[in-house]
């Protein structure tokens, strides 16, 4: 009691104290006479008879909660046991404010603690904590239940308290730091835990050695749980994991998901450090955390899979979604303020993480790995088990690299957005004069408006000379500047944004454009560089900057591209054309188009994997299969039909790797009896993962009663909560009629789906995934009346930024359908020569 007081104020949510008390040190117990709770604002003021005095004392608490169905707080999570019967494990879910649902508490990343922990639980389960057993000992009033008490954490934030008691089997290894690793899978399934252990095991010591500081734990556990909201939770040494993210089956998981599992492990082992012994001083600064783990999964995954390419992946996974989301007028700075709970929810978006890792990868390139770790090294020791906040980093980093790092990093975590970089060249004598000038860059077009804000820009400039190198490094620090680029020949060309690593746009002259194109299709470009090229220019066509039609000819000069990342991101955006195109009546020339992109490279890989093939082209070869049976290719979707029979009767079994784009195509081509073996294998199917790829597919179908029966299964038993938003957000991507359907059935269902999610995340990504293909100004005026009579607070921007997106998806339509539609007609008149 740091000032003498009659009231103790504590986080309090769904909880009902039956008694409270405060003993000074050395002195009587007085018991607490009043609990006035404050629901809103979810705490509790506890009143006491007499005056508190300064001093330590303890305050103990006698309670009552829920364990509660809404996946957050200390809720319980249904499993089937291997005999089909129904049970439930109860499992904590902390972050962002849901201790407080658990127990009474100071619920604030700033205010840390150590905590003691004991679990009374039946003698058959298995109890786990963030620390070790330290005795487990017969409970007196009850022979079936023990006491399993935990050793002391260290001092910590309340968020990443957690326990699970339920039922478990698990691997288990030492790191070469001599830390126990274990894996918990359901009962039965240990040997899927074995992937994510090795990945564990290597992640430590390579995460010990970058930060140059110890695990500061006896133990970390990974867990798989049923009934799970986010992708995984970094608790300090129990990191609880949805089962798609940590189960890997050695025949029956697909390239991707050990992909997925390497990134999510590499993620949460990161906050251990970072996050966890070092945490942000307050909600503000959650893009800290996030951030910086989404950086650095990537570079522990490059550690220990090379072969994956992750970095060229990273652009467009994390790079390319993240400008997206700024260019709206409706993003949000980085480092948002916080007020209520209700508000921290949403800031767990595309900003907090993909912009938050790009811009890292850009500060890391700009500073330089060896001064970059130093910083990093010096900021974990100055603040371990304590908290920071944005700036102490850049104080760090500043300190070991003596550049302006806080002035730079600001400009690109204070304001929203990031600029356009337009550039002109000219050749005078041997040298090569650029003209450089920033705007920021607006999905609606040319940025108008007054003050225009500036940021401090780090560039990279290559030339043909050599394509993997830096000629020339700047720090572009005003409006306008203009570089001298030394001995360069007239016939070279020139490139910005080398690998495409600073978070911008680039806007060539159409000469400079020109010149680049040819890189495309002899490959001399880099791969992350064709990529960066062929996103900026969908993104000006998007924007009204160009027209589409010039990007619809960029895209087919790739007709020779070998990179499954490129690959990725051209299906993206033409994707997304594609749904853009599904408001005309010239949808299907969109998809010949599709056909003609993919068929060339869909014939050299063909369907079986050669030897000597490896990650990347798996999964292009289902990337590329899956774009060309969407689109109807007569080939791909006959063998695909036979394919998928011999699967069902079970005389060839599906490769994982080609499950997905087999059962999408089979779906969208196919009728109820299709729909009905669909859904029999998703019954059939054991693991999560099956039951996943099943339900992201099913909304490829296309009558409107099958579309309903989809939109029915999505709320039943059969699918996990956490899953029925990706079932109905395949629906409203898989057609025009599931788009209007998957809106309908939202609106009908709104109570339901509300109740289920509230105040999480997974609600605004449902509200994002079932609206944003809309593209006619009414739909945009219907989406926000309806949330303006069903608020959804946590949703709230989401919705704003749906609205506005459905708006510039209208306008793209009436700027560029003709002239689309002109061009694929002329180009089916007489096709390209290849």
């Amino acid at each position: 009691v740091r000032q003498a007081t009659n009231q103790i104020v504590m986080n309090c949510a769904d909880i009902d104290i039956i008694t409270a008390s405060y003993a000074p040190e050395g002195d009587e117990e007085i018991h607490a006479t009043g609990f006035n709770y404050q629901n809103e604002d979810e705490k509790v003021t506890l009143s006491f008879p007499s005056t508190l005095q300064t001093g330590t004392g303890t305050l103990k608490i006698d309670f009552v909660g829920e364990l509660n169905d809404k996946m957050k707080g200390f809720y319980r999570s249904k499993y089937t046991t291997p005999s089909g019967e129904v049970r439930y494990a109860a499992v904590t879910q902390f972050e962002a404010t849901d201790a407080r649902r658990a127990f009474p508490c100071w619920d604030e990343p700033a205010i840390k603690a150590t905590f003691d922990i004991s679990l009374v639980v039946p003698k058959d389960r298995v109890a786990l904590s963030n620390m070790n057993v330290i005795d487990r000992k017969p409970y007196p009033d009850d022979e079936n239940l023990v006491e399993v008490k935990f050793a002391r954490t260290p001092v910590m934030s309340t968020y990443l308290v957690a326990f699970v008691v339920g039922e478990y089997d698990f691997v288990e290894t030492r790191s070469k730091d001599g830390v126990c690793v274990r894996v918990y899978t359901p009962v039965g399934k240990a040997e899927q835990g074995k992937f994510a252990l090795e990945v564990a095991a290597k992640t430590l010591p390579f995460y010990k050695d970058y930060f140059n500081v110890p695990y500061p734990l006896p133990k970390i556990d990974l867990i798989a749980i049923a009934d799970f909201a986010a992708g995984a939770m970094e608790n300090w040494g129990l990191v609880t994991y949805r089962e798609t993210a940590l189960l890997i089956d050695p025949k029956n998981s697909c390239s991707s998901s050990r992909q997925w599992v390497a990134l999510v492990v590499g993620h949460e082992l990161a906050h251990q450090w970072f996050g966890n012994l070092v945490t942000m001083e307050w909600w503000t600064h959650l893009w800290l955390n996030e951030g910086f783990a989404s950086w650095i999964e990537y570079l522990c995954v490059d550690h220990c899979f090379p072969e994956y390419d992750i970095w060229t992946q990273f652009v467009s996974a994390d790079y390319t979604r993240a400008q997206e989301l700024d260019a709206l007028d409706n993003s949000h700075p980085i480092e948002v303020s916080v007020g209520h709970p209700s508000e921290v929810d949403e800031i767990f978006d595309a900003i907090s993480y993909s912009k938050g890792a790009s811009v890292i990868r850009m500060l890391h390139d700009y500073i330089g790995d060896k001064d970059f770790k130093k910083g990093m090294n010096m900021y974990l020791m100055k603040f371990q088990q304590k908290n920071a906040a944005t700036e102490d980093l850049w104080e760090s980093l500043e300190n070991a690299s003596g550049k302006p790092i806080a002035a730079v990093m600001n400009t690109w975590t204070k304001q929203m957005g990031f600029p356009l970089i337009y550039v002109e060249s000219e050749q005078v004598e041997d040298d090569r004069v650029l003209r450089l000038s920033q705007r920021k860059f607006c999905a609606s077009g040319p940025y108008v408006g007054e003050d225009c804000p500036q940021w401090m820009v780090p560039i990279t400039i290559s030339t043909s000379e050599d394509s993997s190198l830096a000629k020339l490094k700047i720090l572009m620090d005003k409006p306008e500047m203009n570089v001298v680029l030394k001995n360069v020949k007239p016939d070279q060309w020139v490139k910005l944004n080398l690998g495409t690593v600073g978070f911008f746009r680039t806007q060539y002259s159409s000469a400079m454009l020109e010149s680049l194109l040819p890189g495309i299709r002899d490959l001399s470009l880099p791969p992350v560089d064709r990529l960066g090229l062929q996103n900026d220019l969908f993104s000006l066509a998007r924007a009204g900057i160009i027209s589409t039609v010039e990007v619809l000819k960029v895209m087919e000069a790739f007709v020779n591209e070998p990179n499954y990342t490129v690959w990725s991101d051209l299906s993206c955006n033409l994707g997304i054309l594609s749904t853009l195109l599904s408001h005309t009546d010239f949808y299907e020339e969109i998809q010949e188009f599709v056909k003609d992109i993919f068929s060339p490279i869909g014939e050299r890989l063909g369907w079986d994997p050669k030897p000597g093939e490896g990650h990347l082209d798996a999964l292009l070869r289902g990337l590329v299969l899956g774009k060309l049976g969407k689109a109807g290719h007569k080939a791909t979707l006959e063998e695909a039909r036979r394919r998928f029979k011999d699967h069902v009767e079970g005389k060839q079994i599906l490769s994982a790797d080609l499950r997905s784009p087999v059962y999408l195509t089979v779906l969208k081509h196919g009728d109820s009896t299709t729909l009905d073996i669909m859904l029999k294998l998703h019954k059939q199917a054991d693991m999560q993962e099956e039951k996943n790829r099943i339900e992201r597919v099913l909304g490829a179908t296309l009558s409107p009663e099958l579309i309903q029966k989809v939109l029915t299964f999505a709320l039943s038993e059969e699918v996990r909560p956490q899953d029925t938003v990706s079932v109905i957000g395949g629906v409203a991507g898989g057609s025009k009629h599931g788009r209007k359907a998957a809106w309908k059935f939202i609106k009908d269902n709104w109570e339901e789906l509300y109740n289920r999610y509230q105040g999480g995340f997974l609600i605004s990504r449902l509200i994002k995934l079932s609206v944003e293909g809309f593209a006619v100004d009414k739909m945009a005026g219907e989406v926000k009346a309806f949330f303006e009579s069903h608020p959804a607070p946590s949703a709230e921007r989401t919705i704003q930024q749906c609205c506005e997106n459905i708006l510039l998806n209208a306008a793209w339509l009436k700027r560029d359908a003709e002239s689309i539609h002109q061009y694929l007609l002329q180009r089916k008149a007489s096709p390209p020569t290849v």
